[in-house]
């Protein structure tokens, strides 16, 4: 099978433009193809899974990676998908979070000469004159034609910034810039992106003339990938200090029955063959599929070493035997000890399991918390710190979050 044609089998590609020249360009390794990445956070998520397996899989069959991070029109924000505006970001915090996504990055993309490239869109847009980019650009952009863009109608009622219209113009310059300057030739982005992607395409075609080669290549990523970042925690983290490798592991174990197989497919480097084998599972056999699922992607993200850890962890808290010892854990002082004794509200929100002790008494009424395998009903039961020492105890939230406690 093609890579083109694993890529559709994966399920990964949800739209394309010219999809004749795109097989062609990606089954012979010539696709010099870029995904940006907007520095909101110093780490990236789960959100970003998806895109970054697409970017391995691509230069596995000899295709050359450009992870574009946004550090300039990470200034204006993306206003696809949101219903106010973004906070602005100072150019130190933008540098710091894009230096932390490149650490990320290398784990899944091979960095160096000849090879993945990463550039900051800092290094052109920030040197843009705005009366150049108004003559040069704006011309080529109908203002009806981005007002019916999704991105831009789901915002009209709650207020339009012109900040903010300015980033469609701003990430089609992109496609623009690196077409000429560093032979990109595709695009790959949510489908919260396609308007904007369209909208490169479509300044290309118009600056260059529609007979450049391969410039209107335009690919869409399943939507899928929008869902798997949040969680009612918020986002599942792929910085281990955030997320640790035994959550990562958890959150991928815990996926929906009707969603396993579809990230196995989309996410792992297993074989078809082997998933295909999988279709049929039902009952224990679709446990069994989570727990490939989240060593395979705990694995990618954190190393063989820490998938093995985290499995041994997550067998042993479900049989009722093994180490607790790599689960997310927090070394409560003294000073949290009221006489030697810590209430069960207080223990849930200093070891982050519920924002605040309104949360966590609703949390322990509808017997969403046990300790040690014993279901805590009492908003008023204490324990005692003594039982802190050692291994600590273990709090579960729920059916599935863990977590374990110790004094320091």
């Amino acid at each position: 099978m093609t890579c083109y044609e694993e890529l559709r089998a994966r399920g990964l590609i949800a739209q394309v433009t010219d999809e004749k020249e795109i097989r062609e360009l990606v089954n012979n390794g010539k696709a010099v193809f870029y995904i940006g990445f907007d520095p909101t956070a110093d780490s990236l998520h789960v959100g970003h899974f998806m895109a970054l397996c697409l970017m391995k899989r691509l230069q596995m069959a000899g295709n050359r990676p450009i992870a574009l991070i946004g550090g300039g029109t990470g200034m204006v924000g993306d206003p696809s998908g949101r219903t106010d505006m973004r906070q602005m970001m100072t150019p130190e915090t933008i540098q710091h979070n894009c230096d932390c996504f490149k650490k990320q990055m290398e784990r899944f993309i091979d960095f160096g000469e000849g090879k993945a490239m990463m550039v900051n869109n800092a290094e052109w847009l920030m040197k843009l004159n705005y009366v150049e980019l108004l003559r040069e650009v704006g011309a080529c952009f109908s203002v009806n034609n981005m007002l019916r863009a999704e991105c831009y109608k789901q915002r009209m009622e709650k207020g339009l910034s012109f900040l903010e219209f300015n980033y469609m113009i701003m990430q089609s310059y992109d496609f623009y810039h690196m077409f000429q300057t560093l032979g990109c030739n595709m695009q790959f982005g949510g489908d919260d992106q396609w308007s904007n992607m369209l909208g490169g395409t479509e300044l290309i075609r118009r600056k260059l003339g529609k007979d450049a080669y391969a410039m209107t290549i335009t690919l869409l990523l399943n939507s899928e990938g929008k869902k798997m970042g949040k969680t009612a925690k918020g986002a599942v983290w792929l910085d281990p200090n955030k997320t640790s490798p035994f959550e990562f592991y958890q959150y991928w174990r815990n996926v929906g029955d009707g969603d396993v197989l579809k990230c196995i497919r989309m996410l792992t480097f297993l074989p078809l063959e082997q998933i295909d084998e999988m279709d049929g599972w039902e009952g224990s056999q679709l446990n069994r599929a989570k727990e490939i699922l989240a060593y395979e992607l705990t694995k990618l993200v954190h190393g063989e070493a820490e998938a093995e850890k985290a499995q041994e962890t997550a067998r042993g808290l479900f049989s009722g035997g093994g180490s607790a010892a790599n689960m997310p854990t927090t070394e409560l002082d003294g000073g949290k000890f009221d006489g030697g004794r810590i209430n069960a509200v207080n223990l849930l929100v200093a070891c982050g399991l519920c924002p605040s002790n309104g949360e966590a008494r609703r949390l322990i009424q509808q017997g969403g918390m046990a300790v040690n395998d014993r279901k805590v009903t009492d908003i008023g039961e204490t324990f005692d710190q003594a039982d802190f020492q050692g291994e600590g105890i273990i709090i579960k939230k729920g059916k599935k979050i863990y977590h374990r406690a110790v004094v320091k």
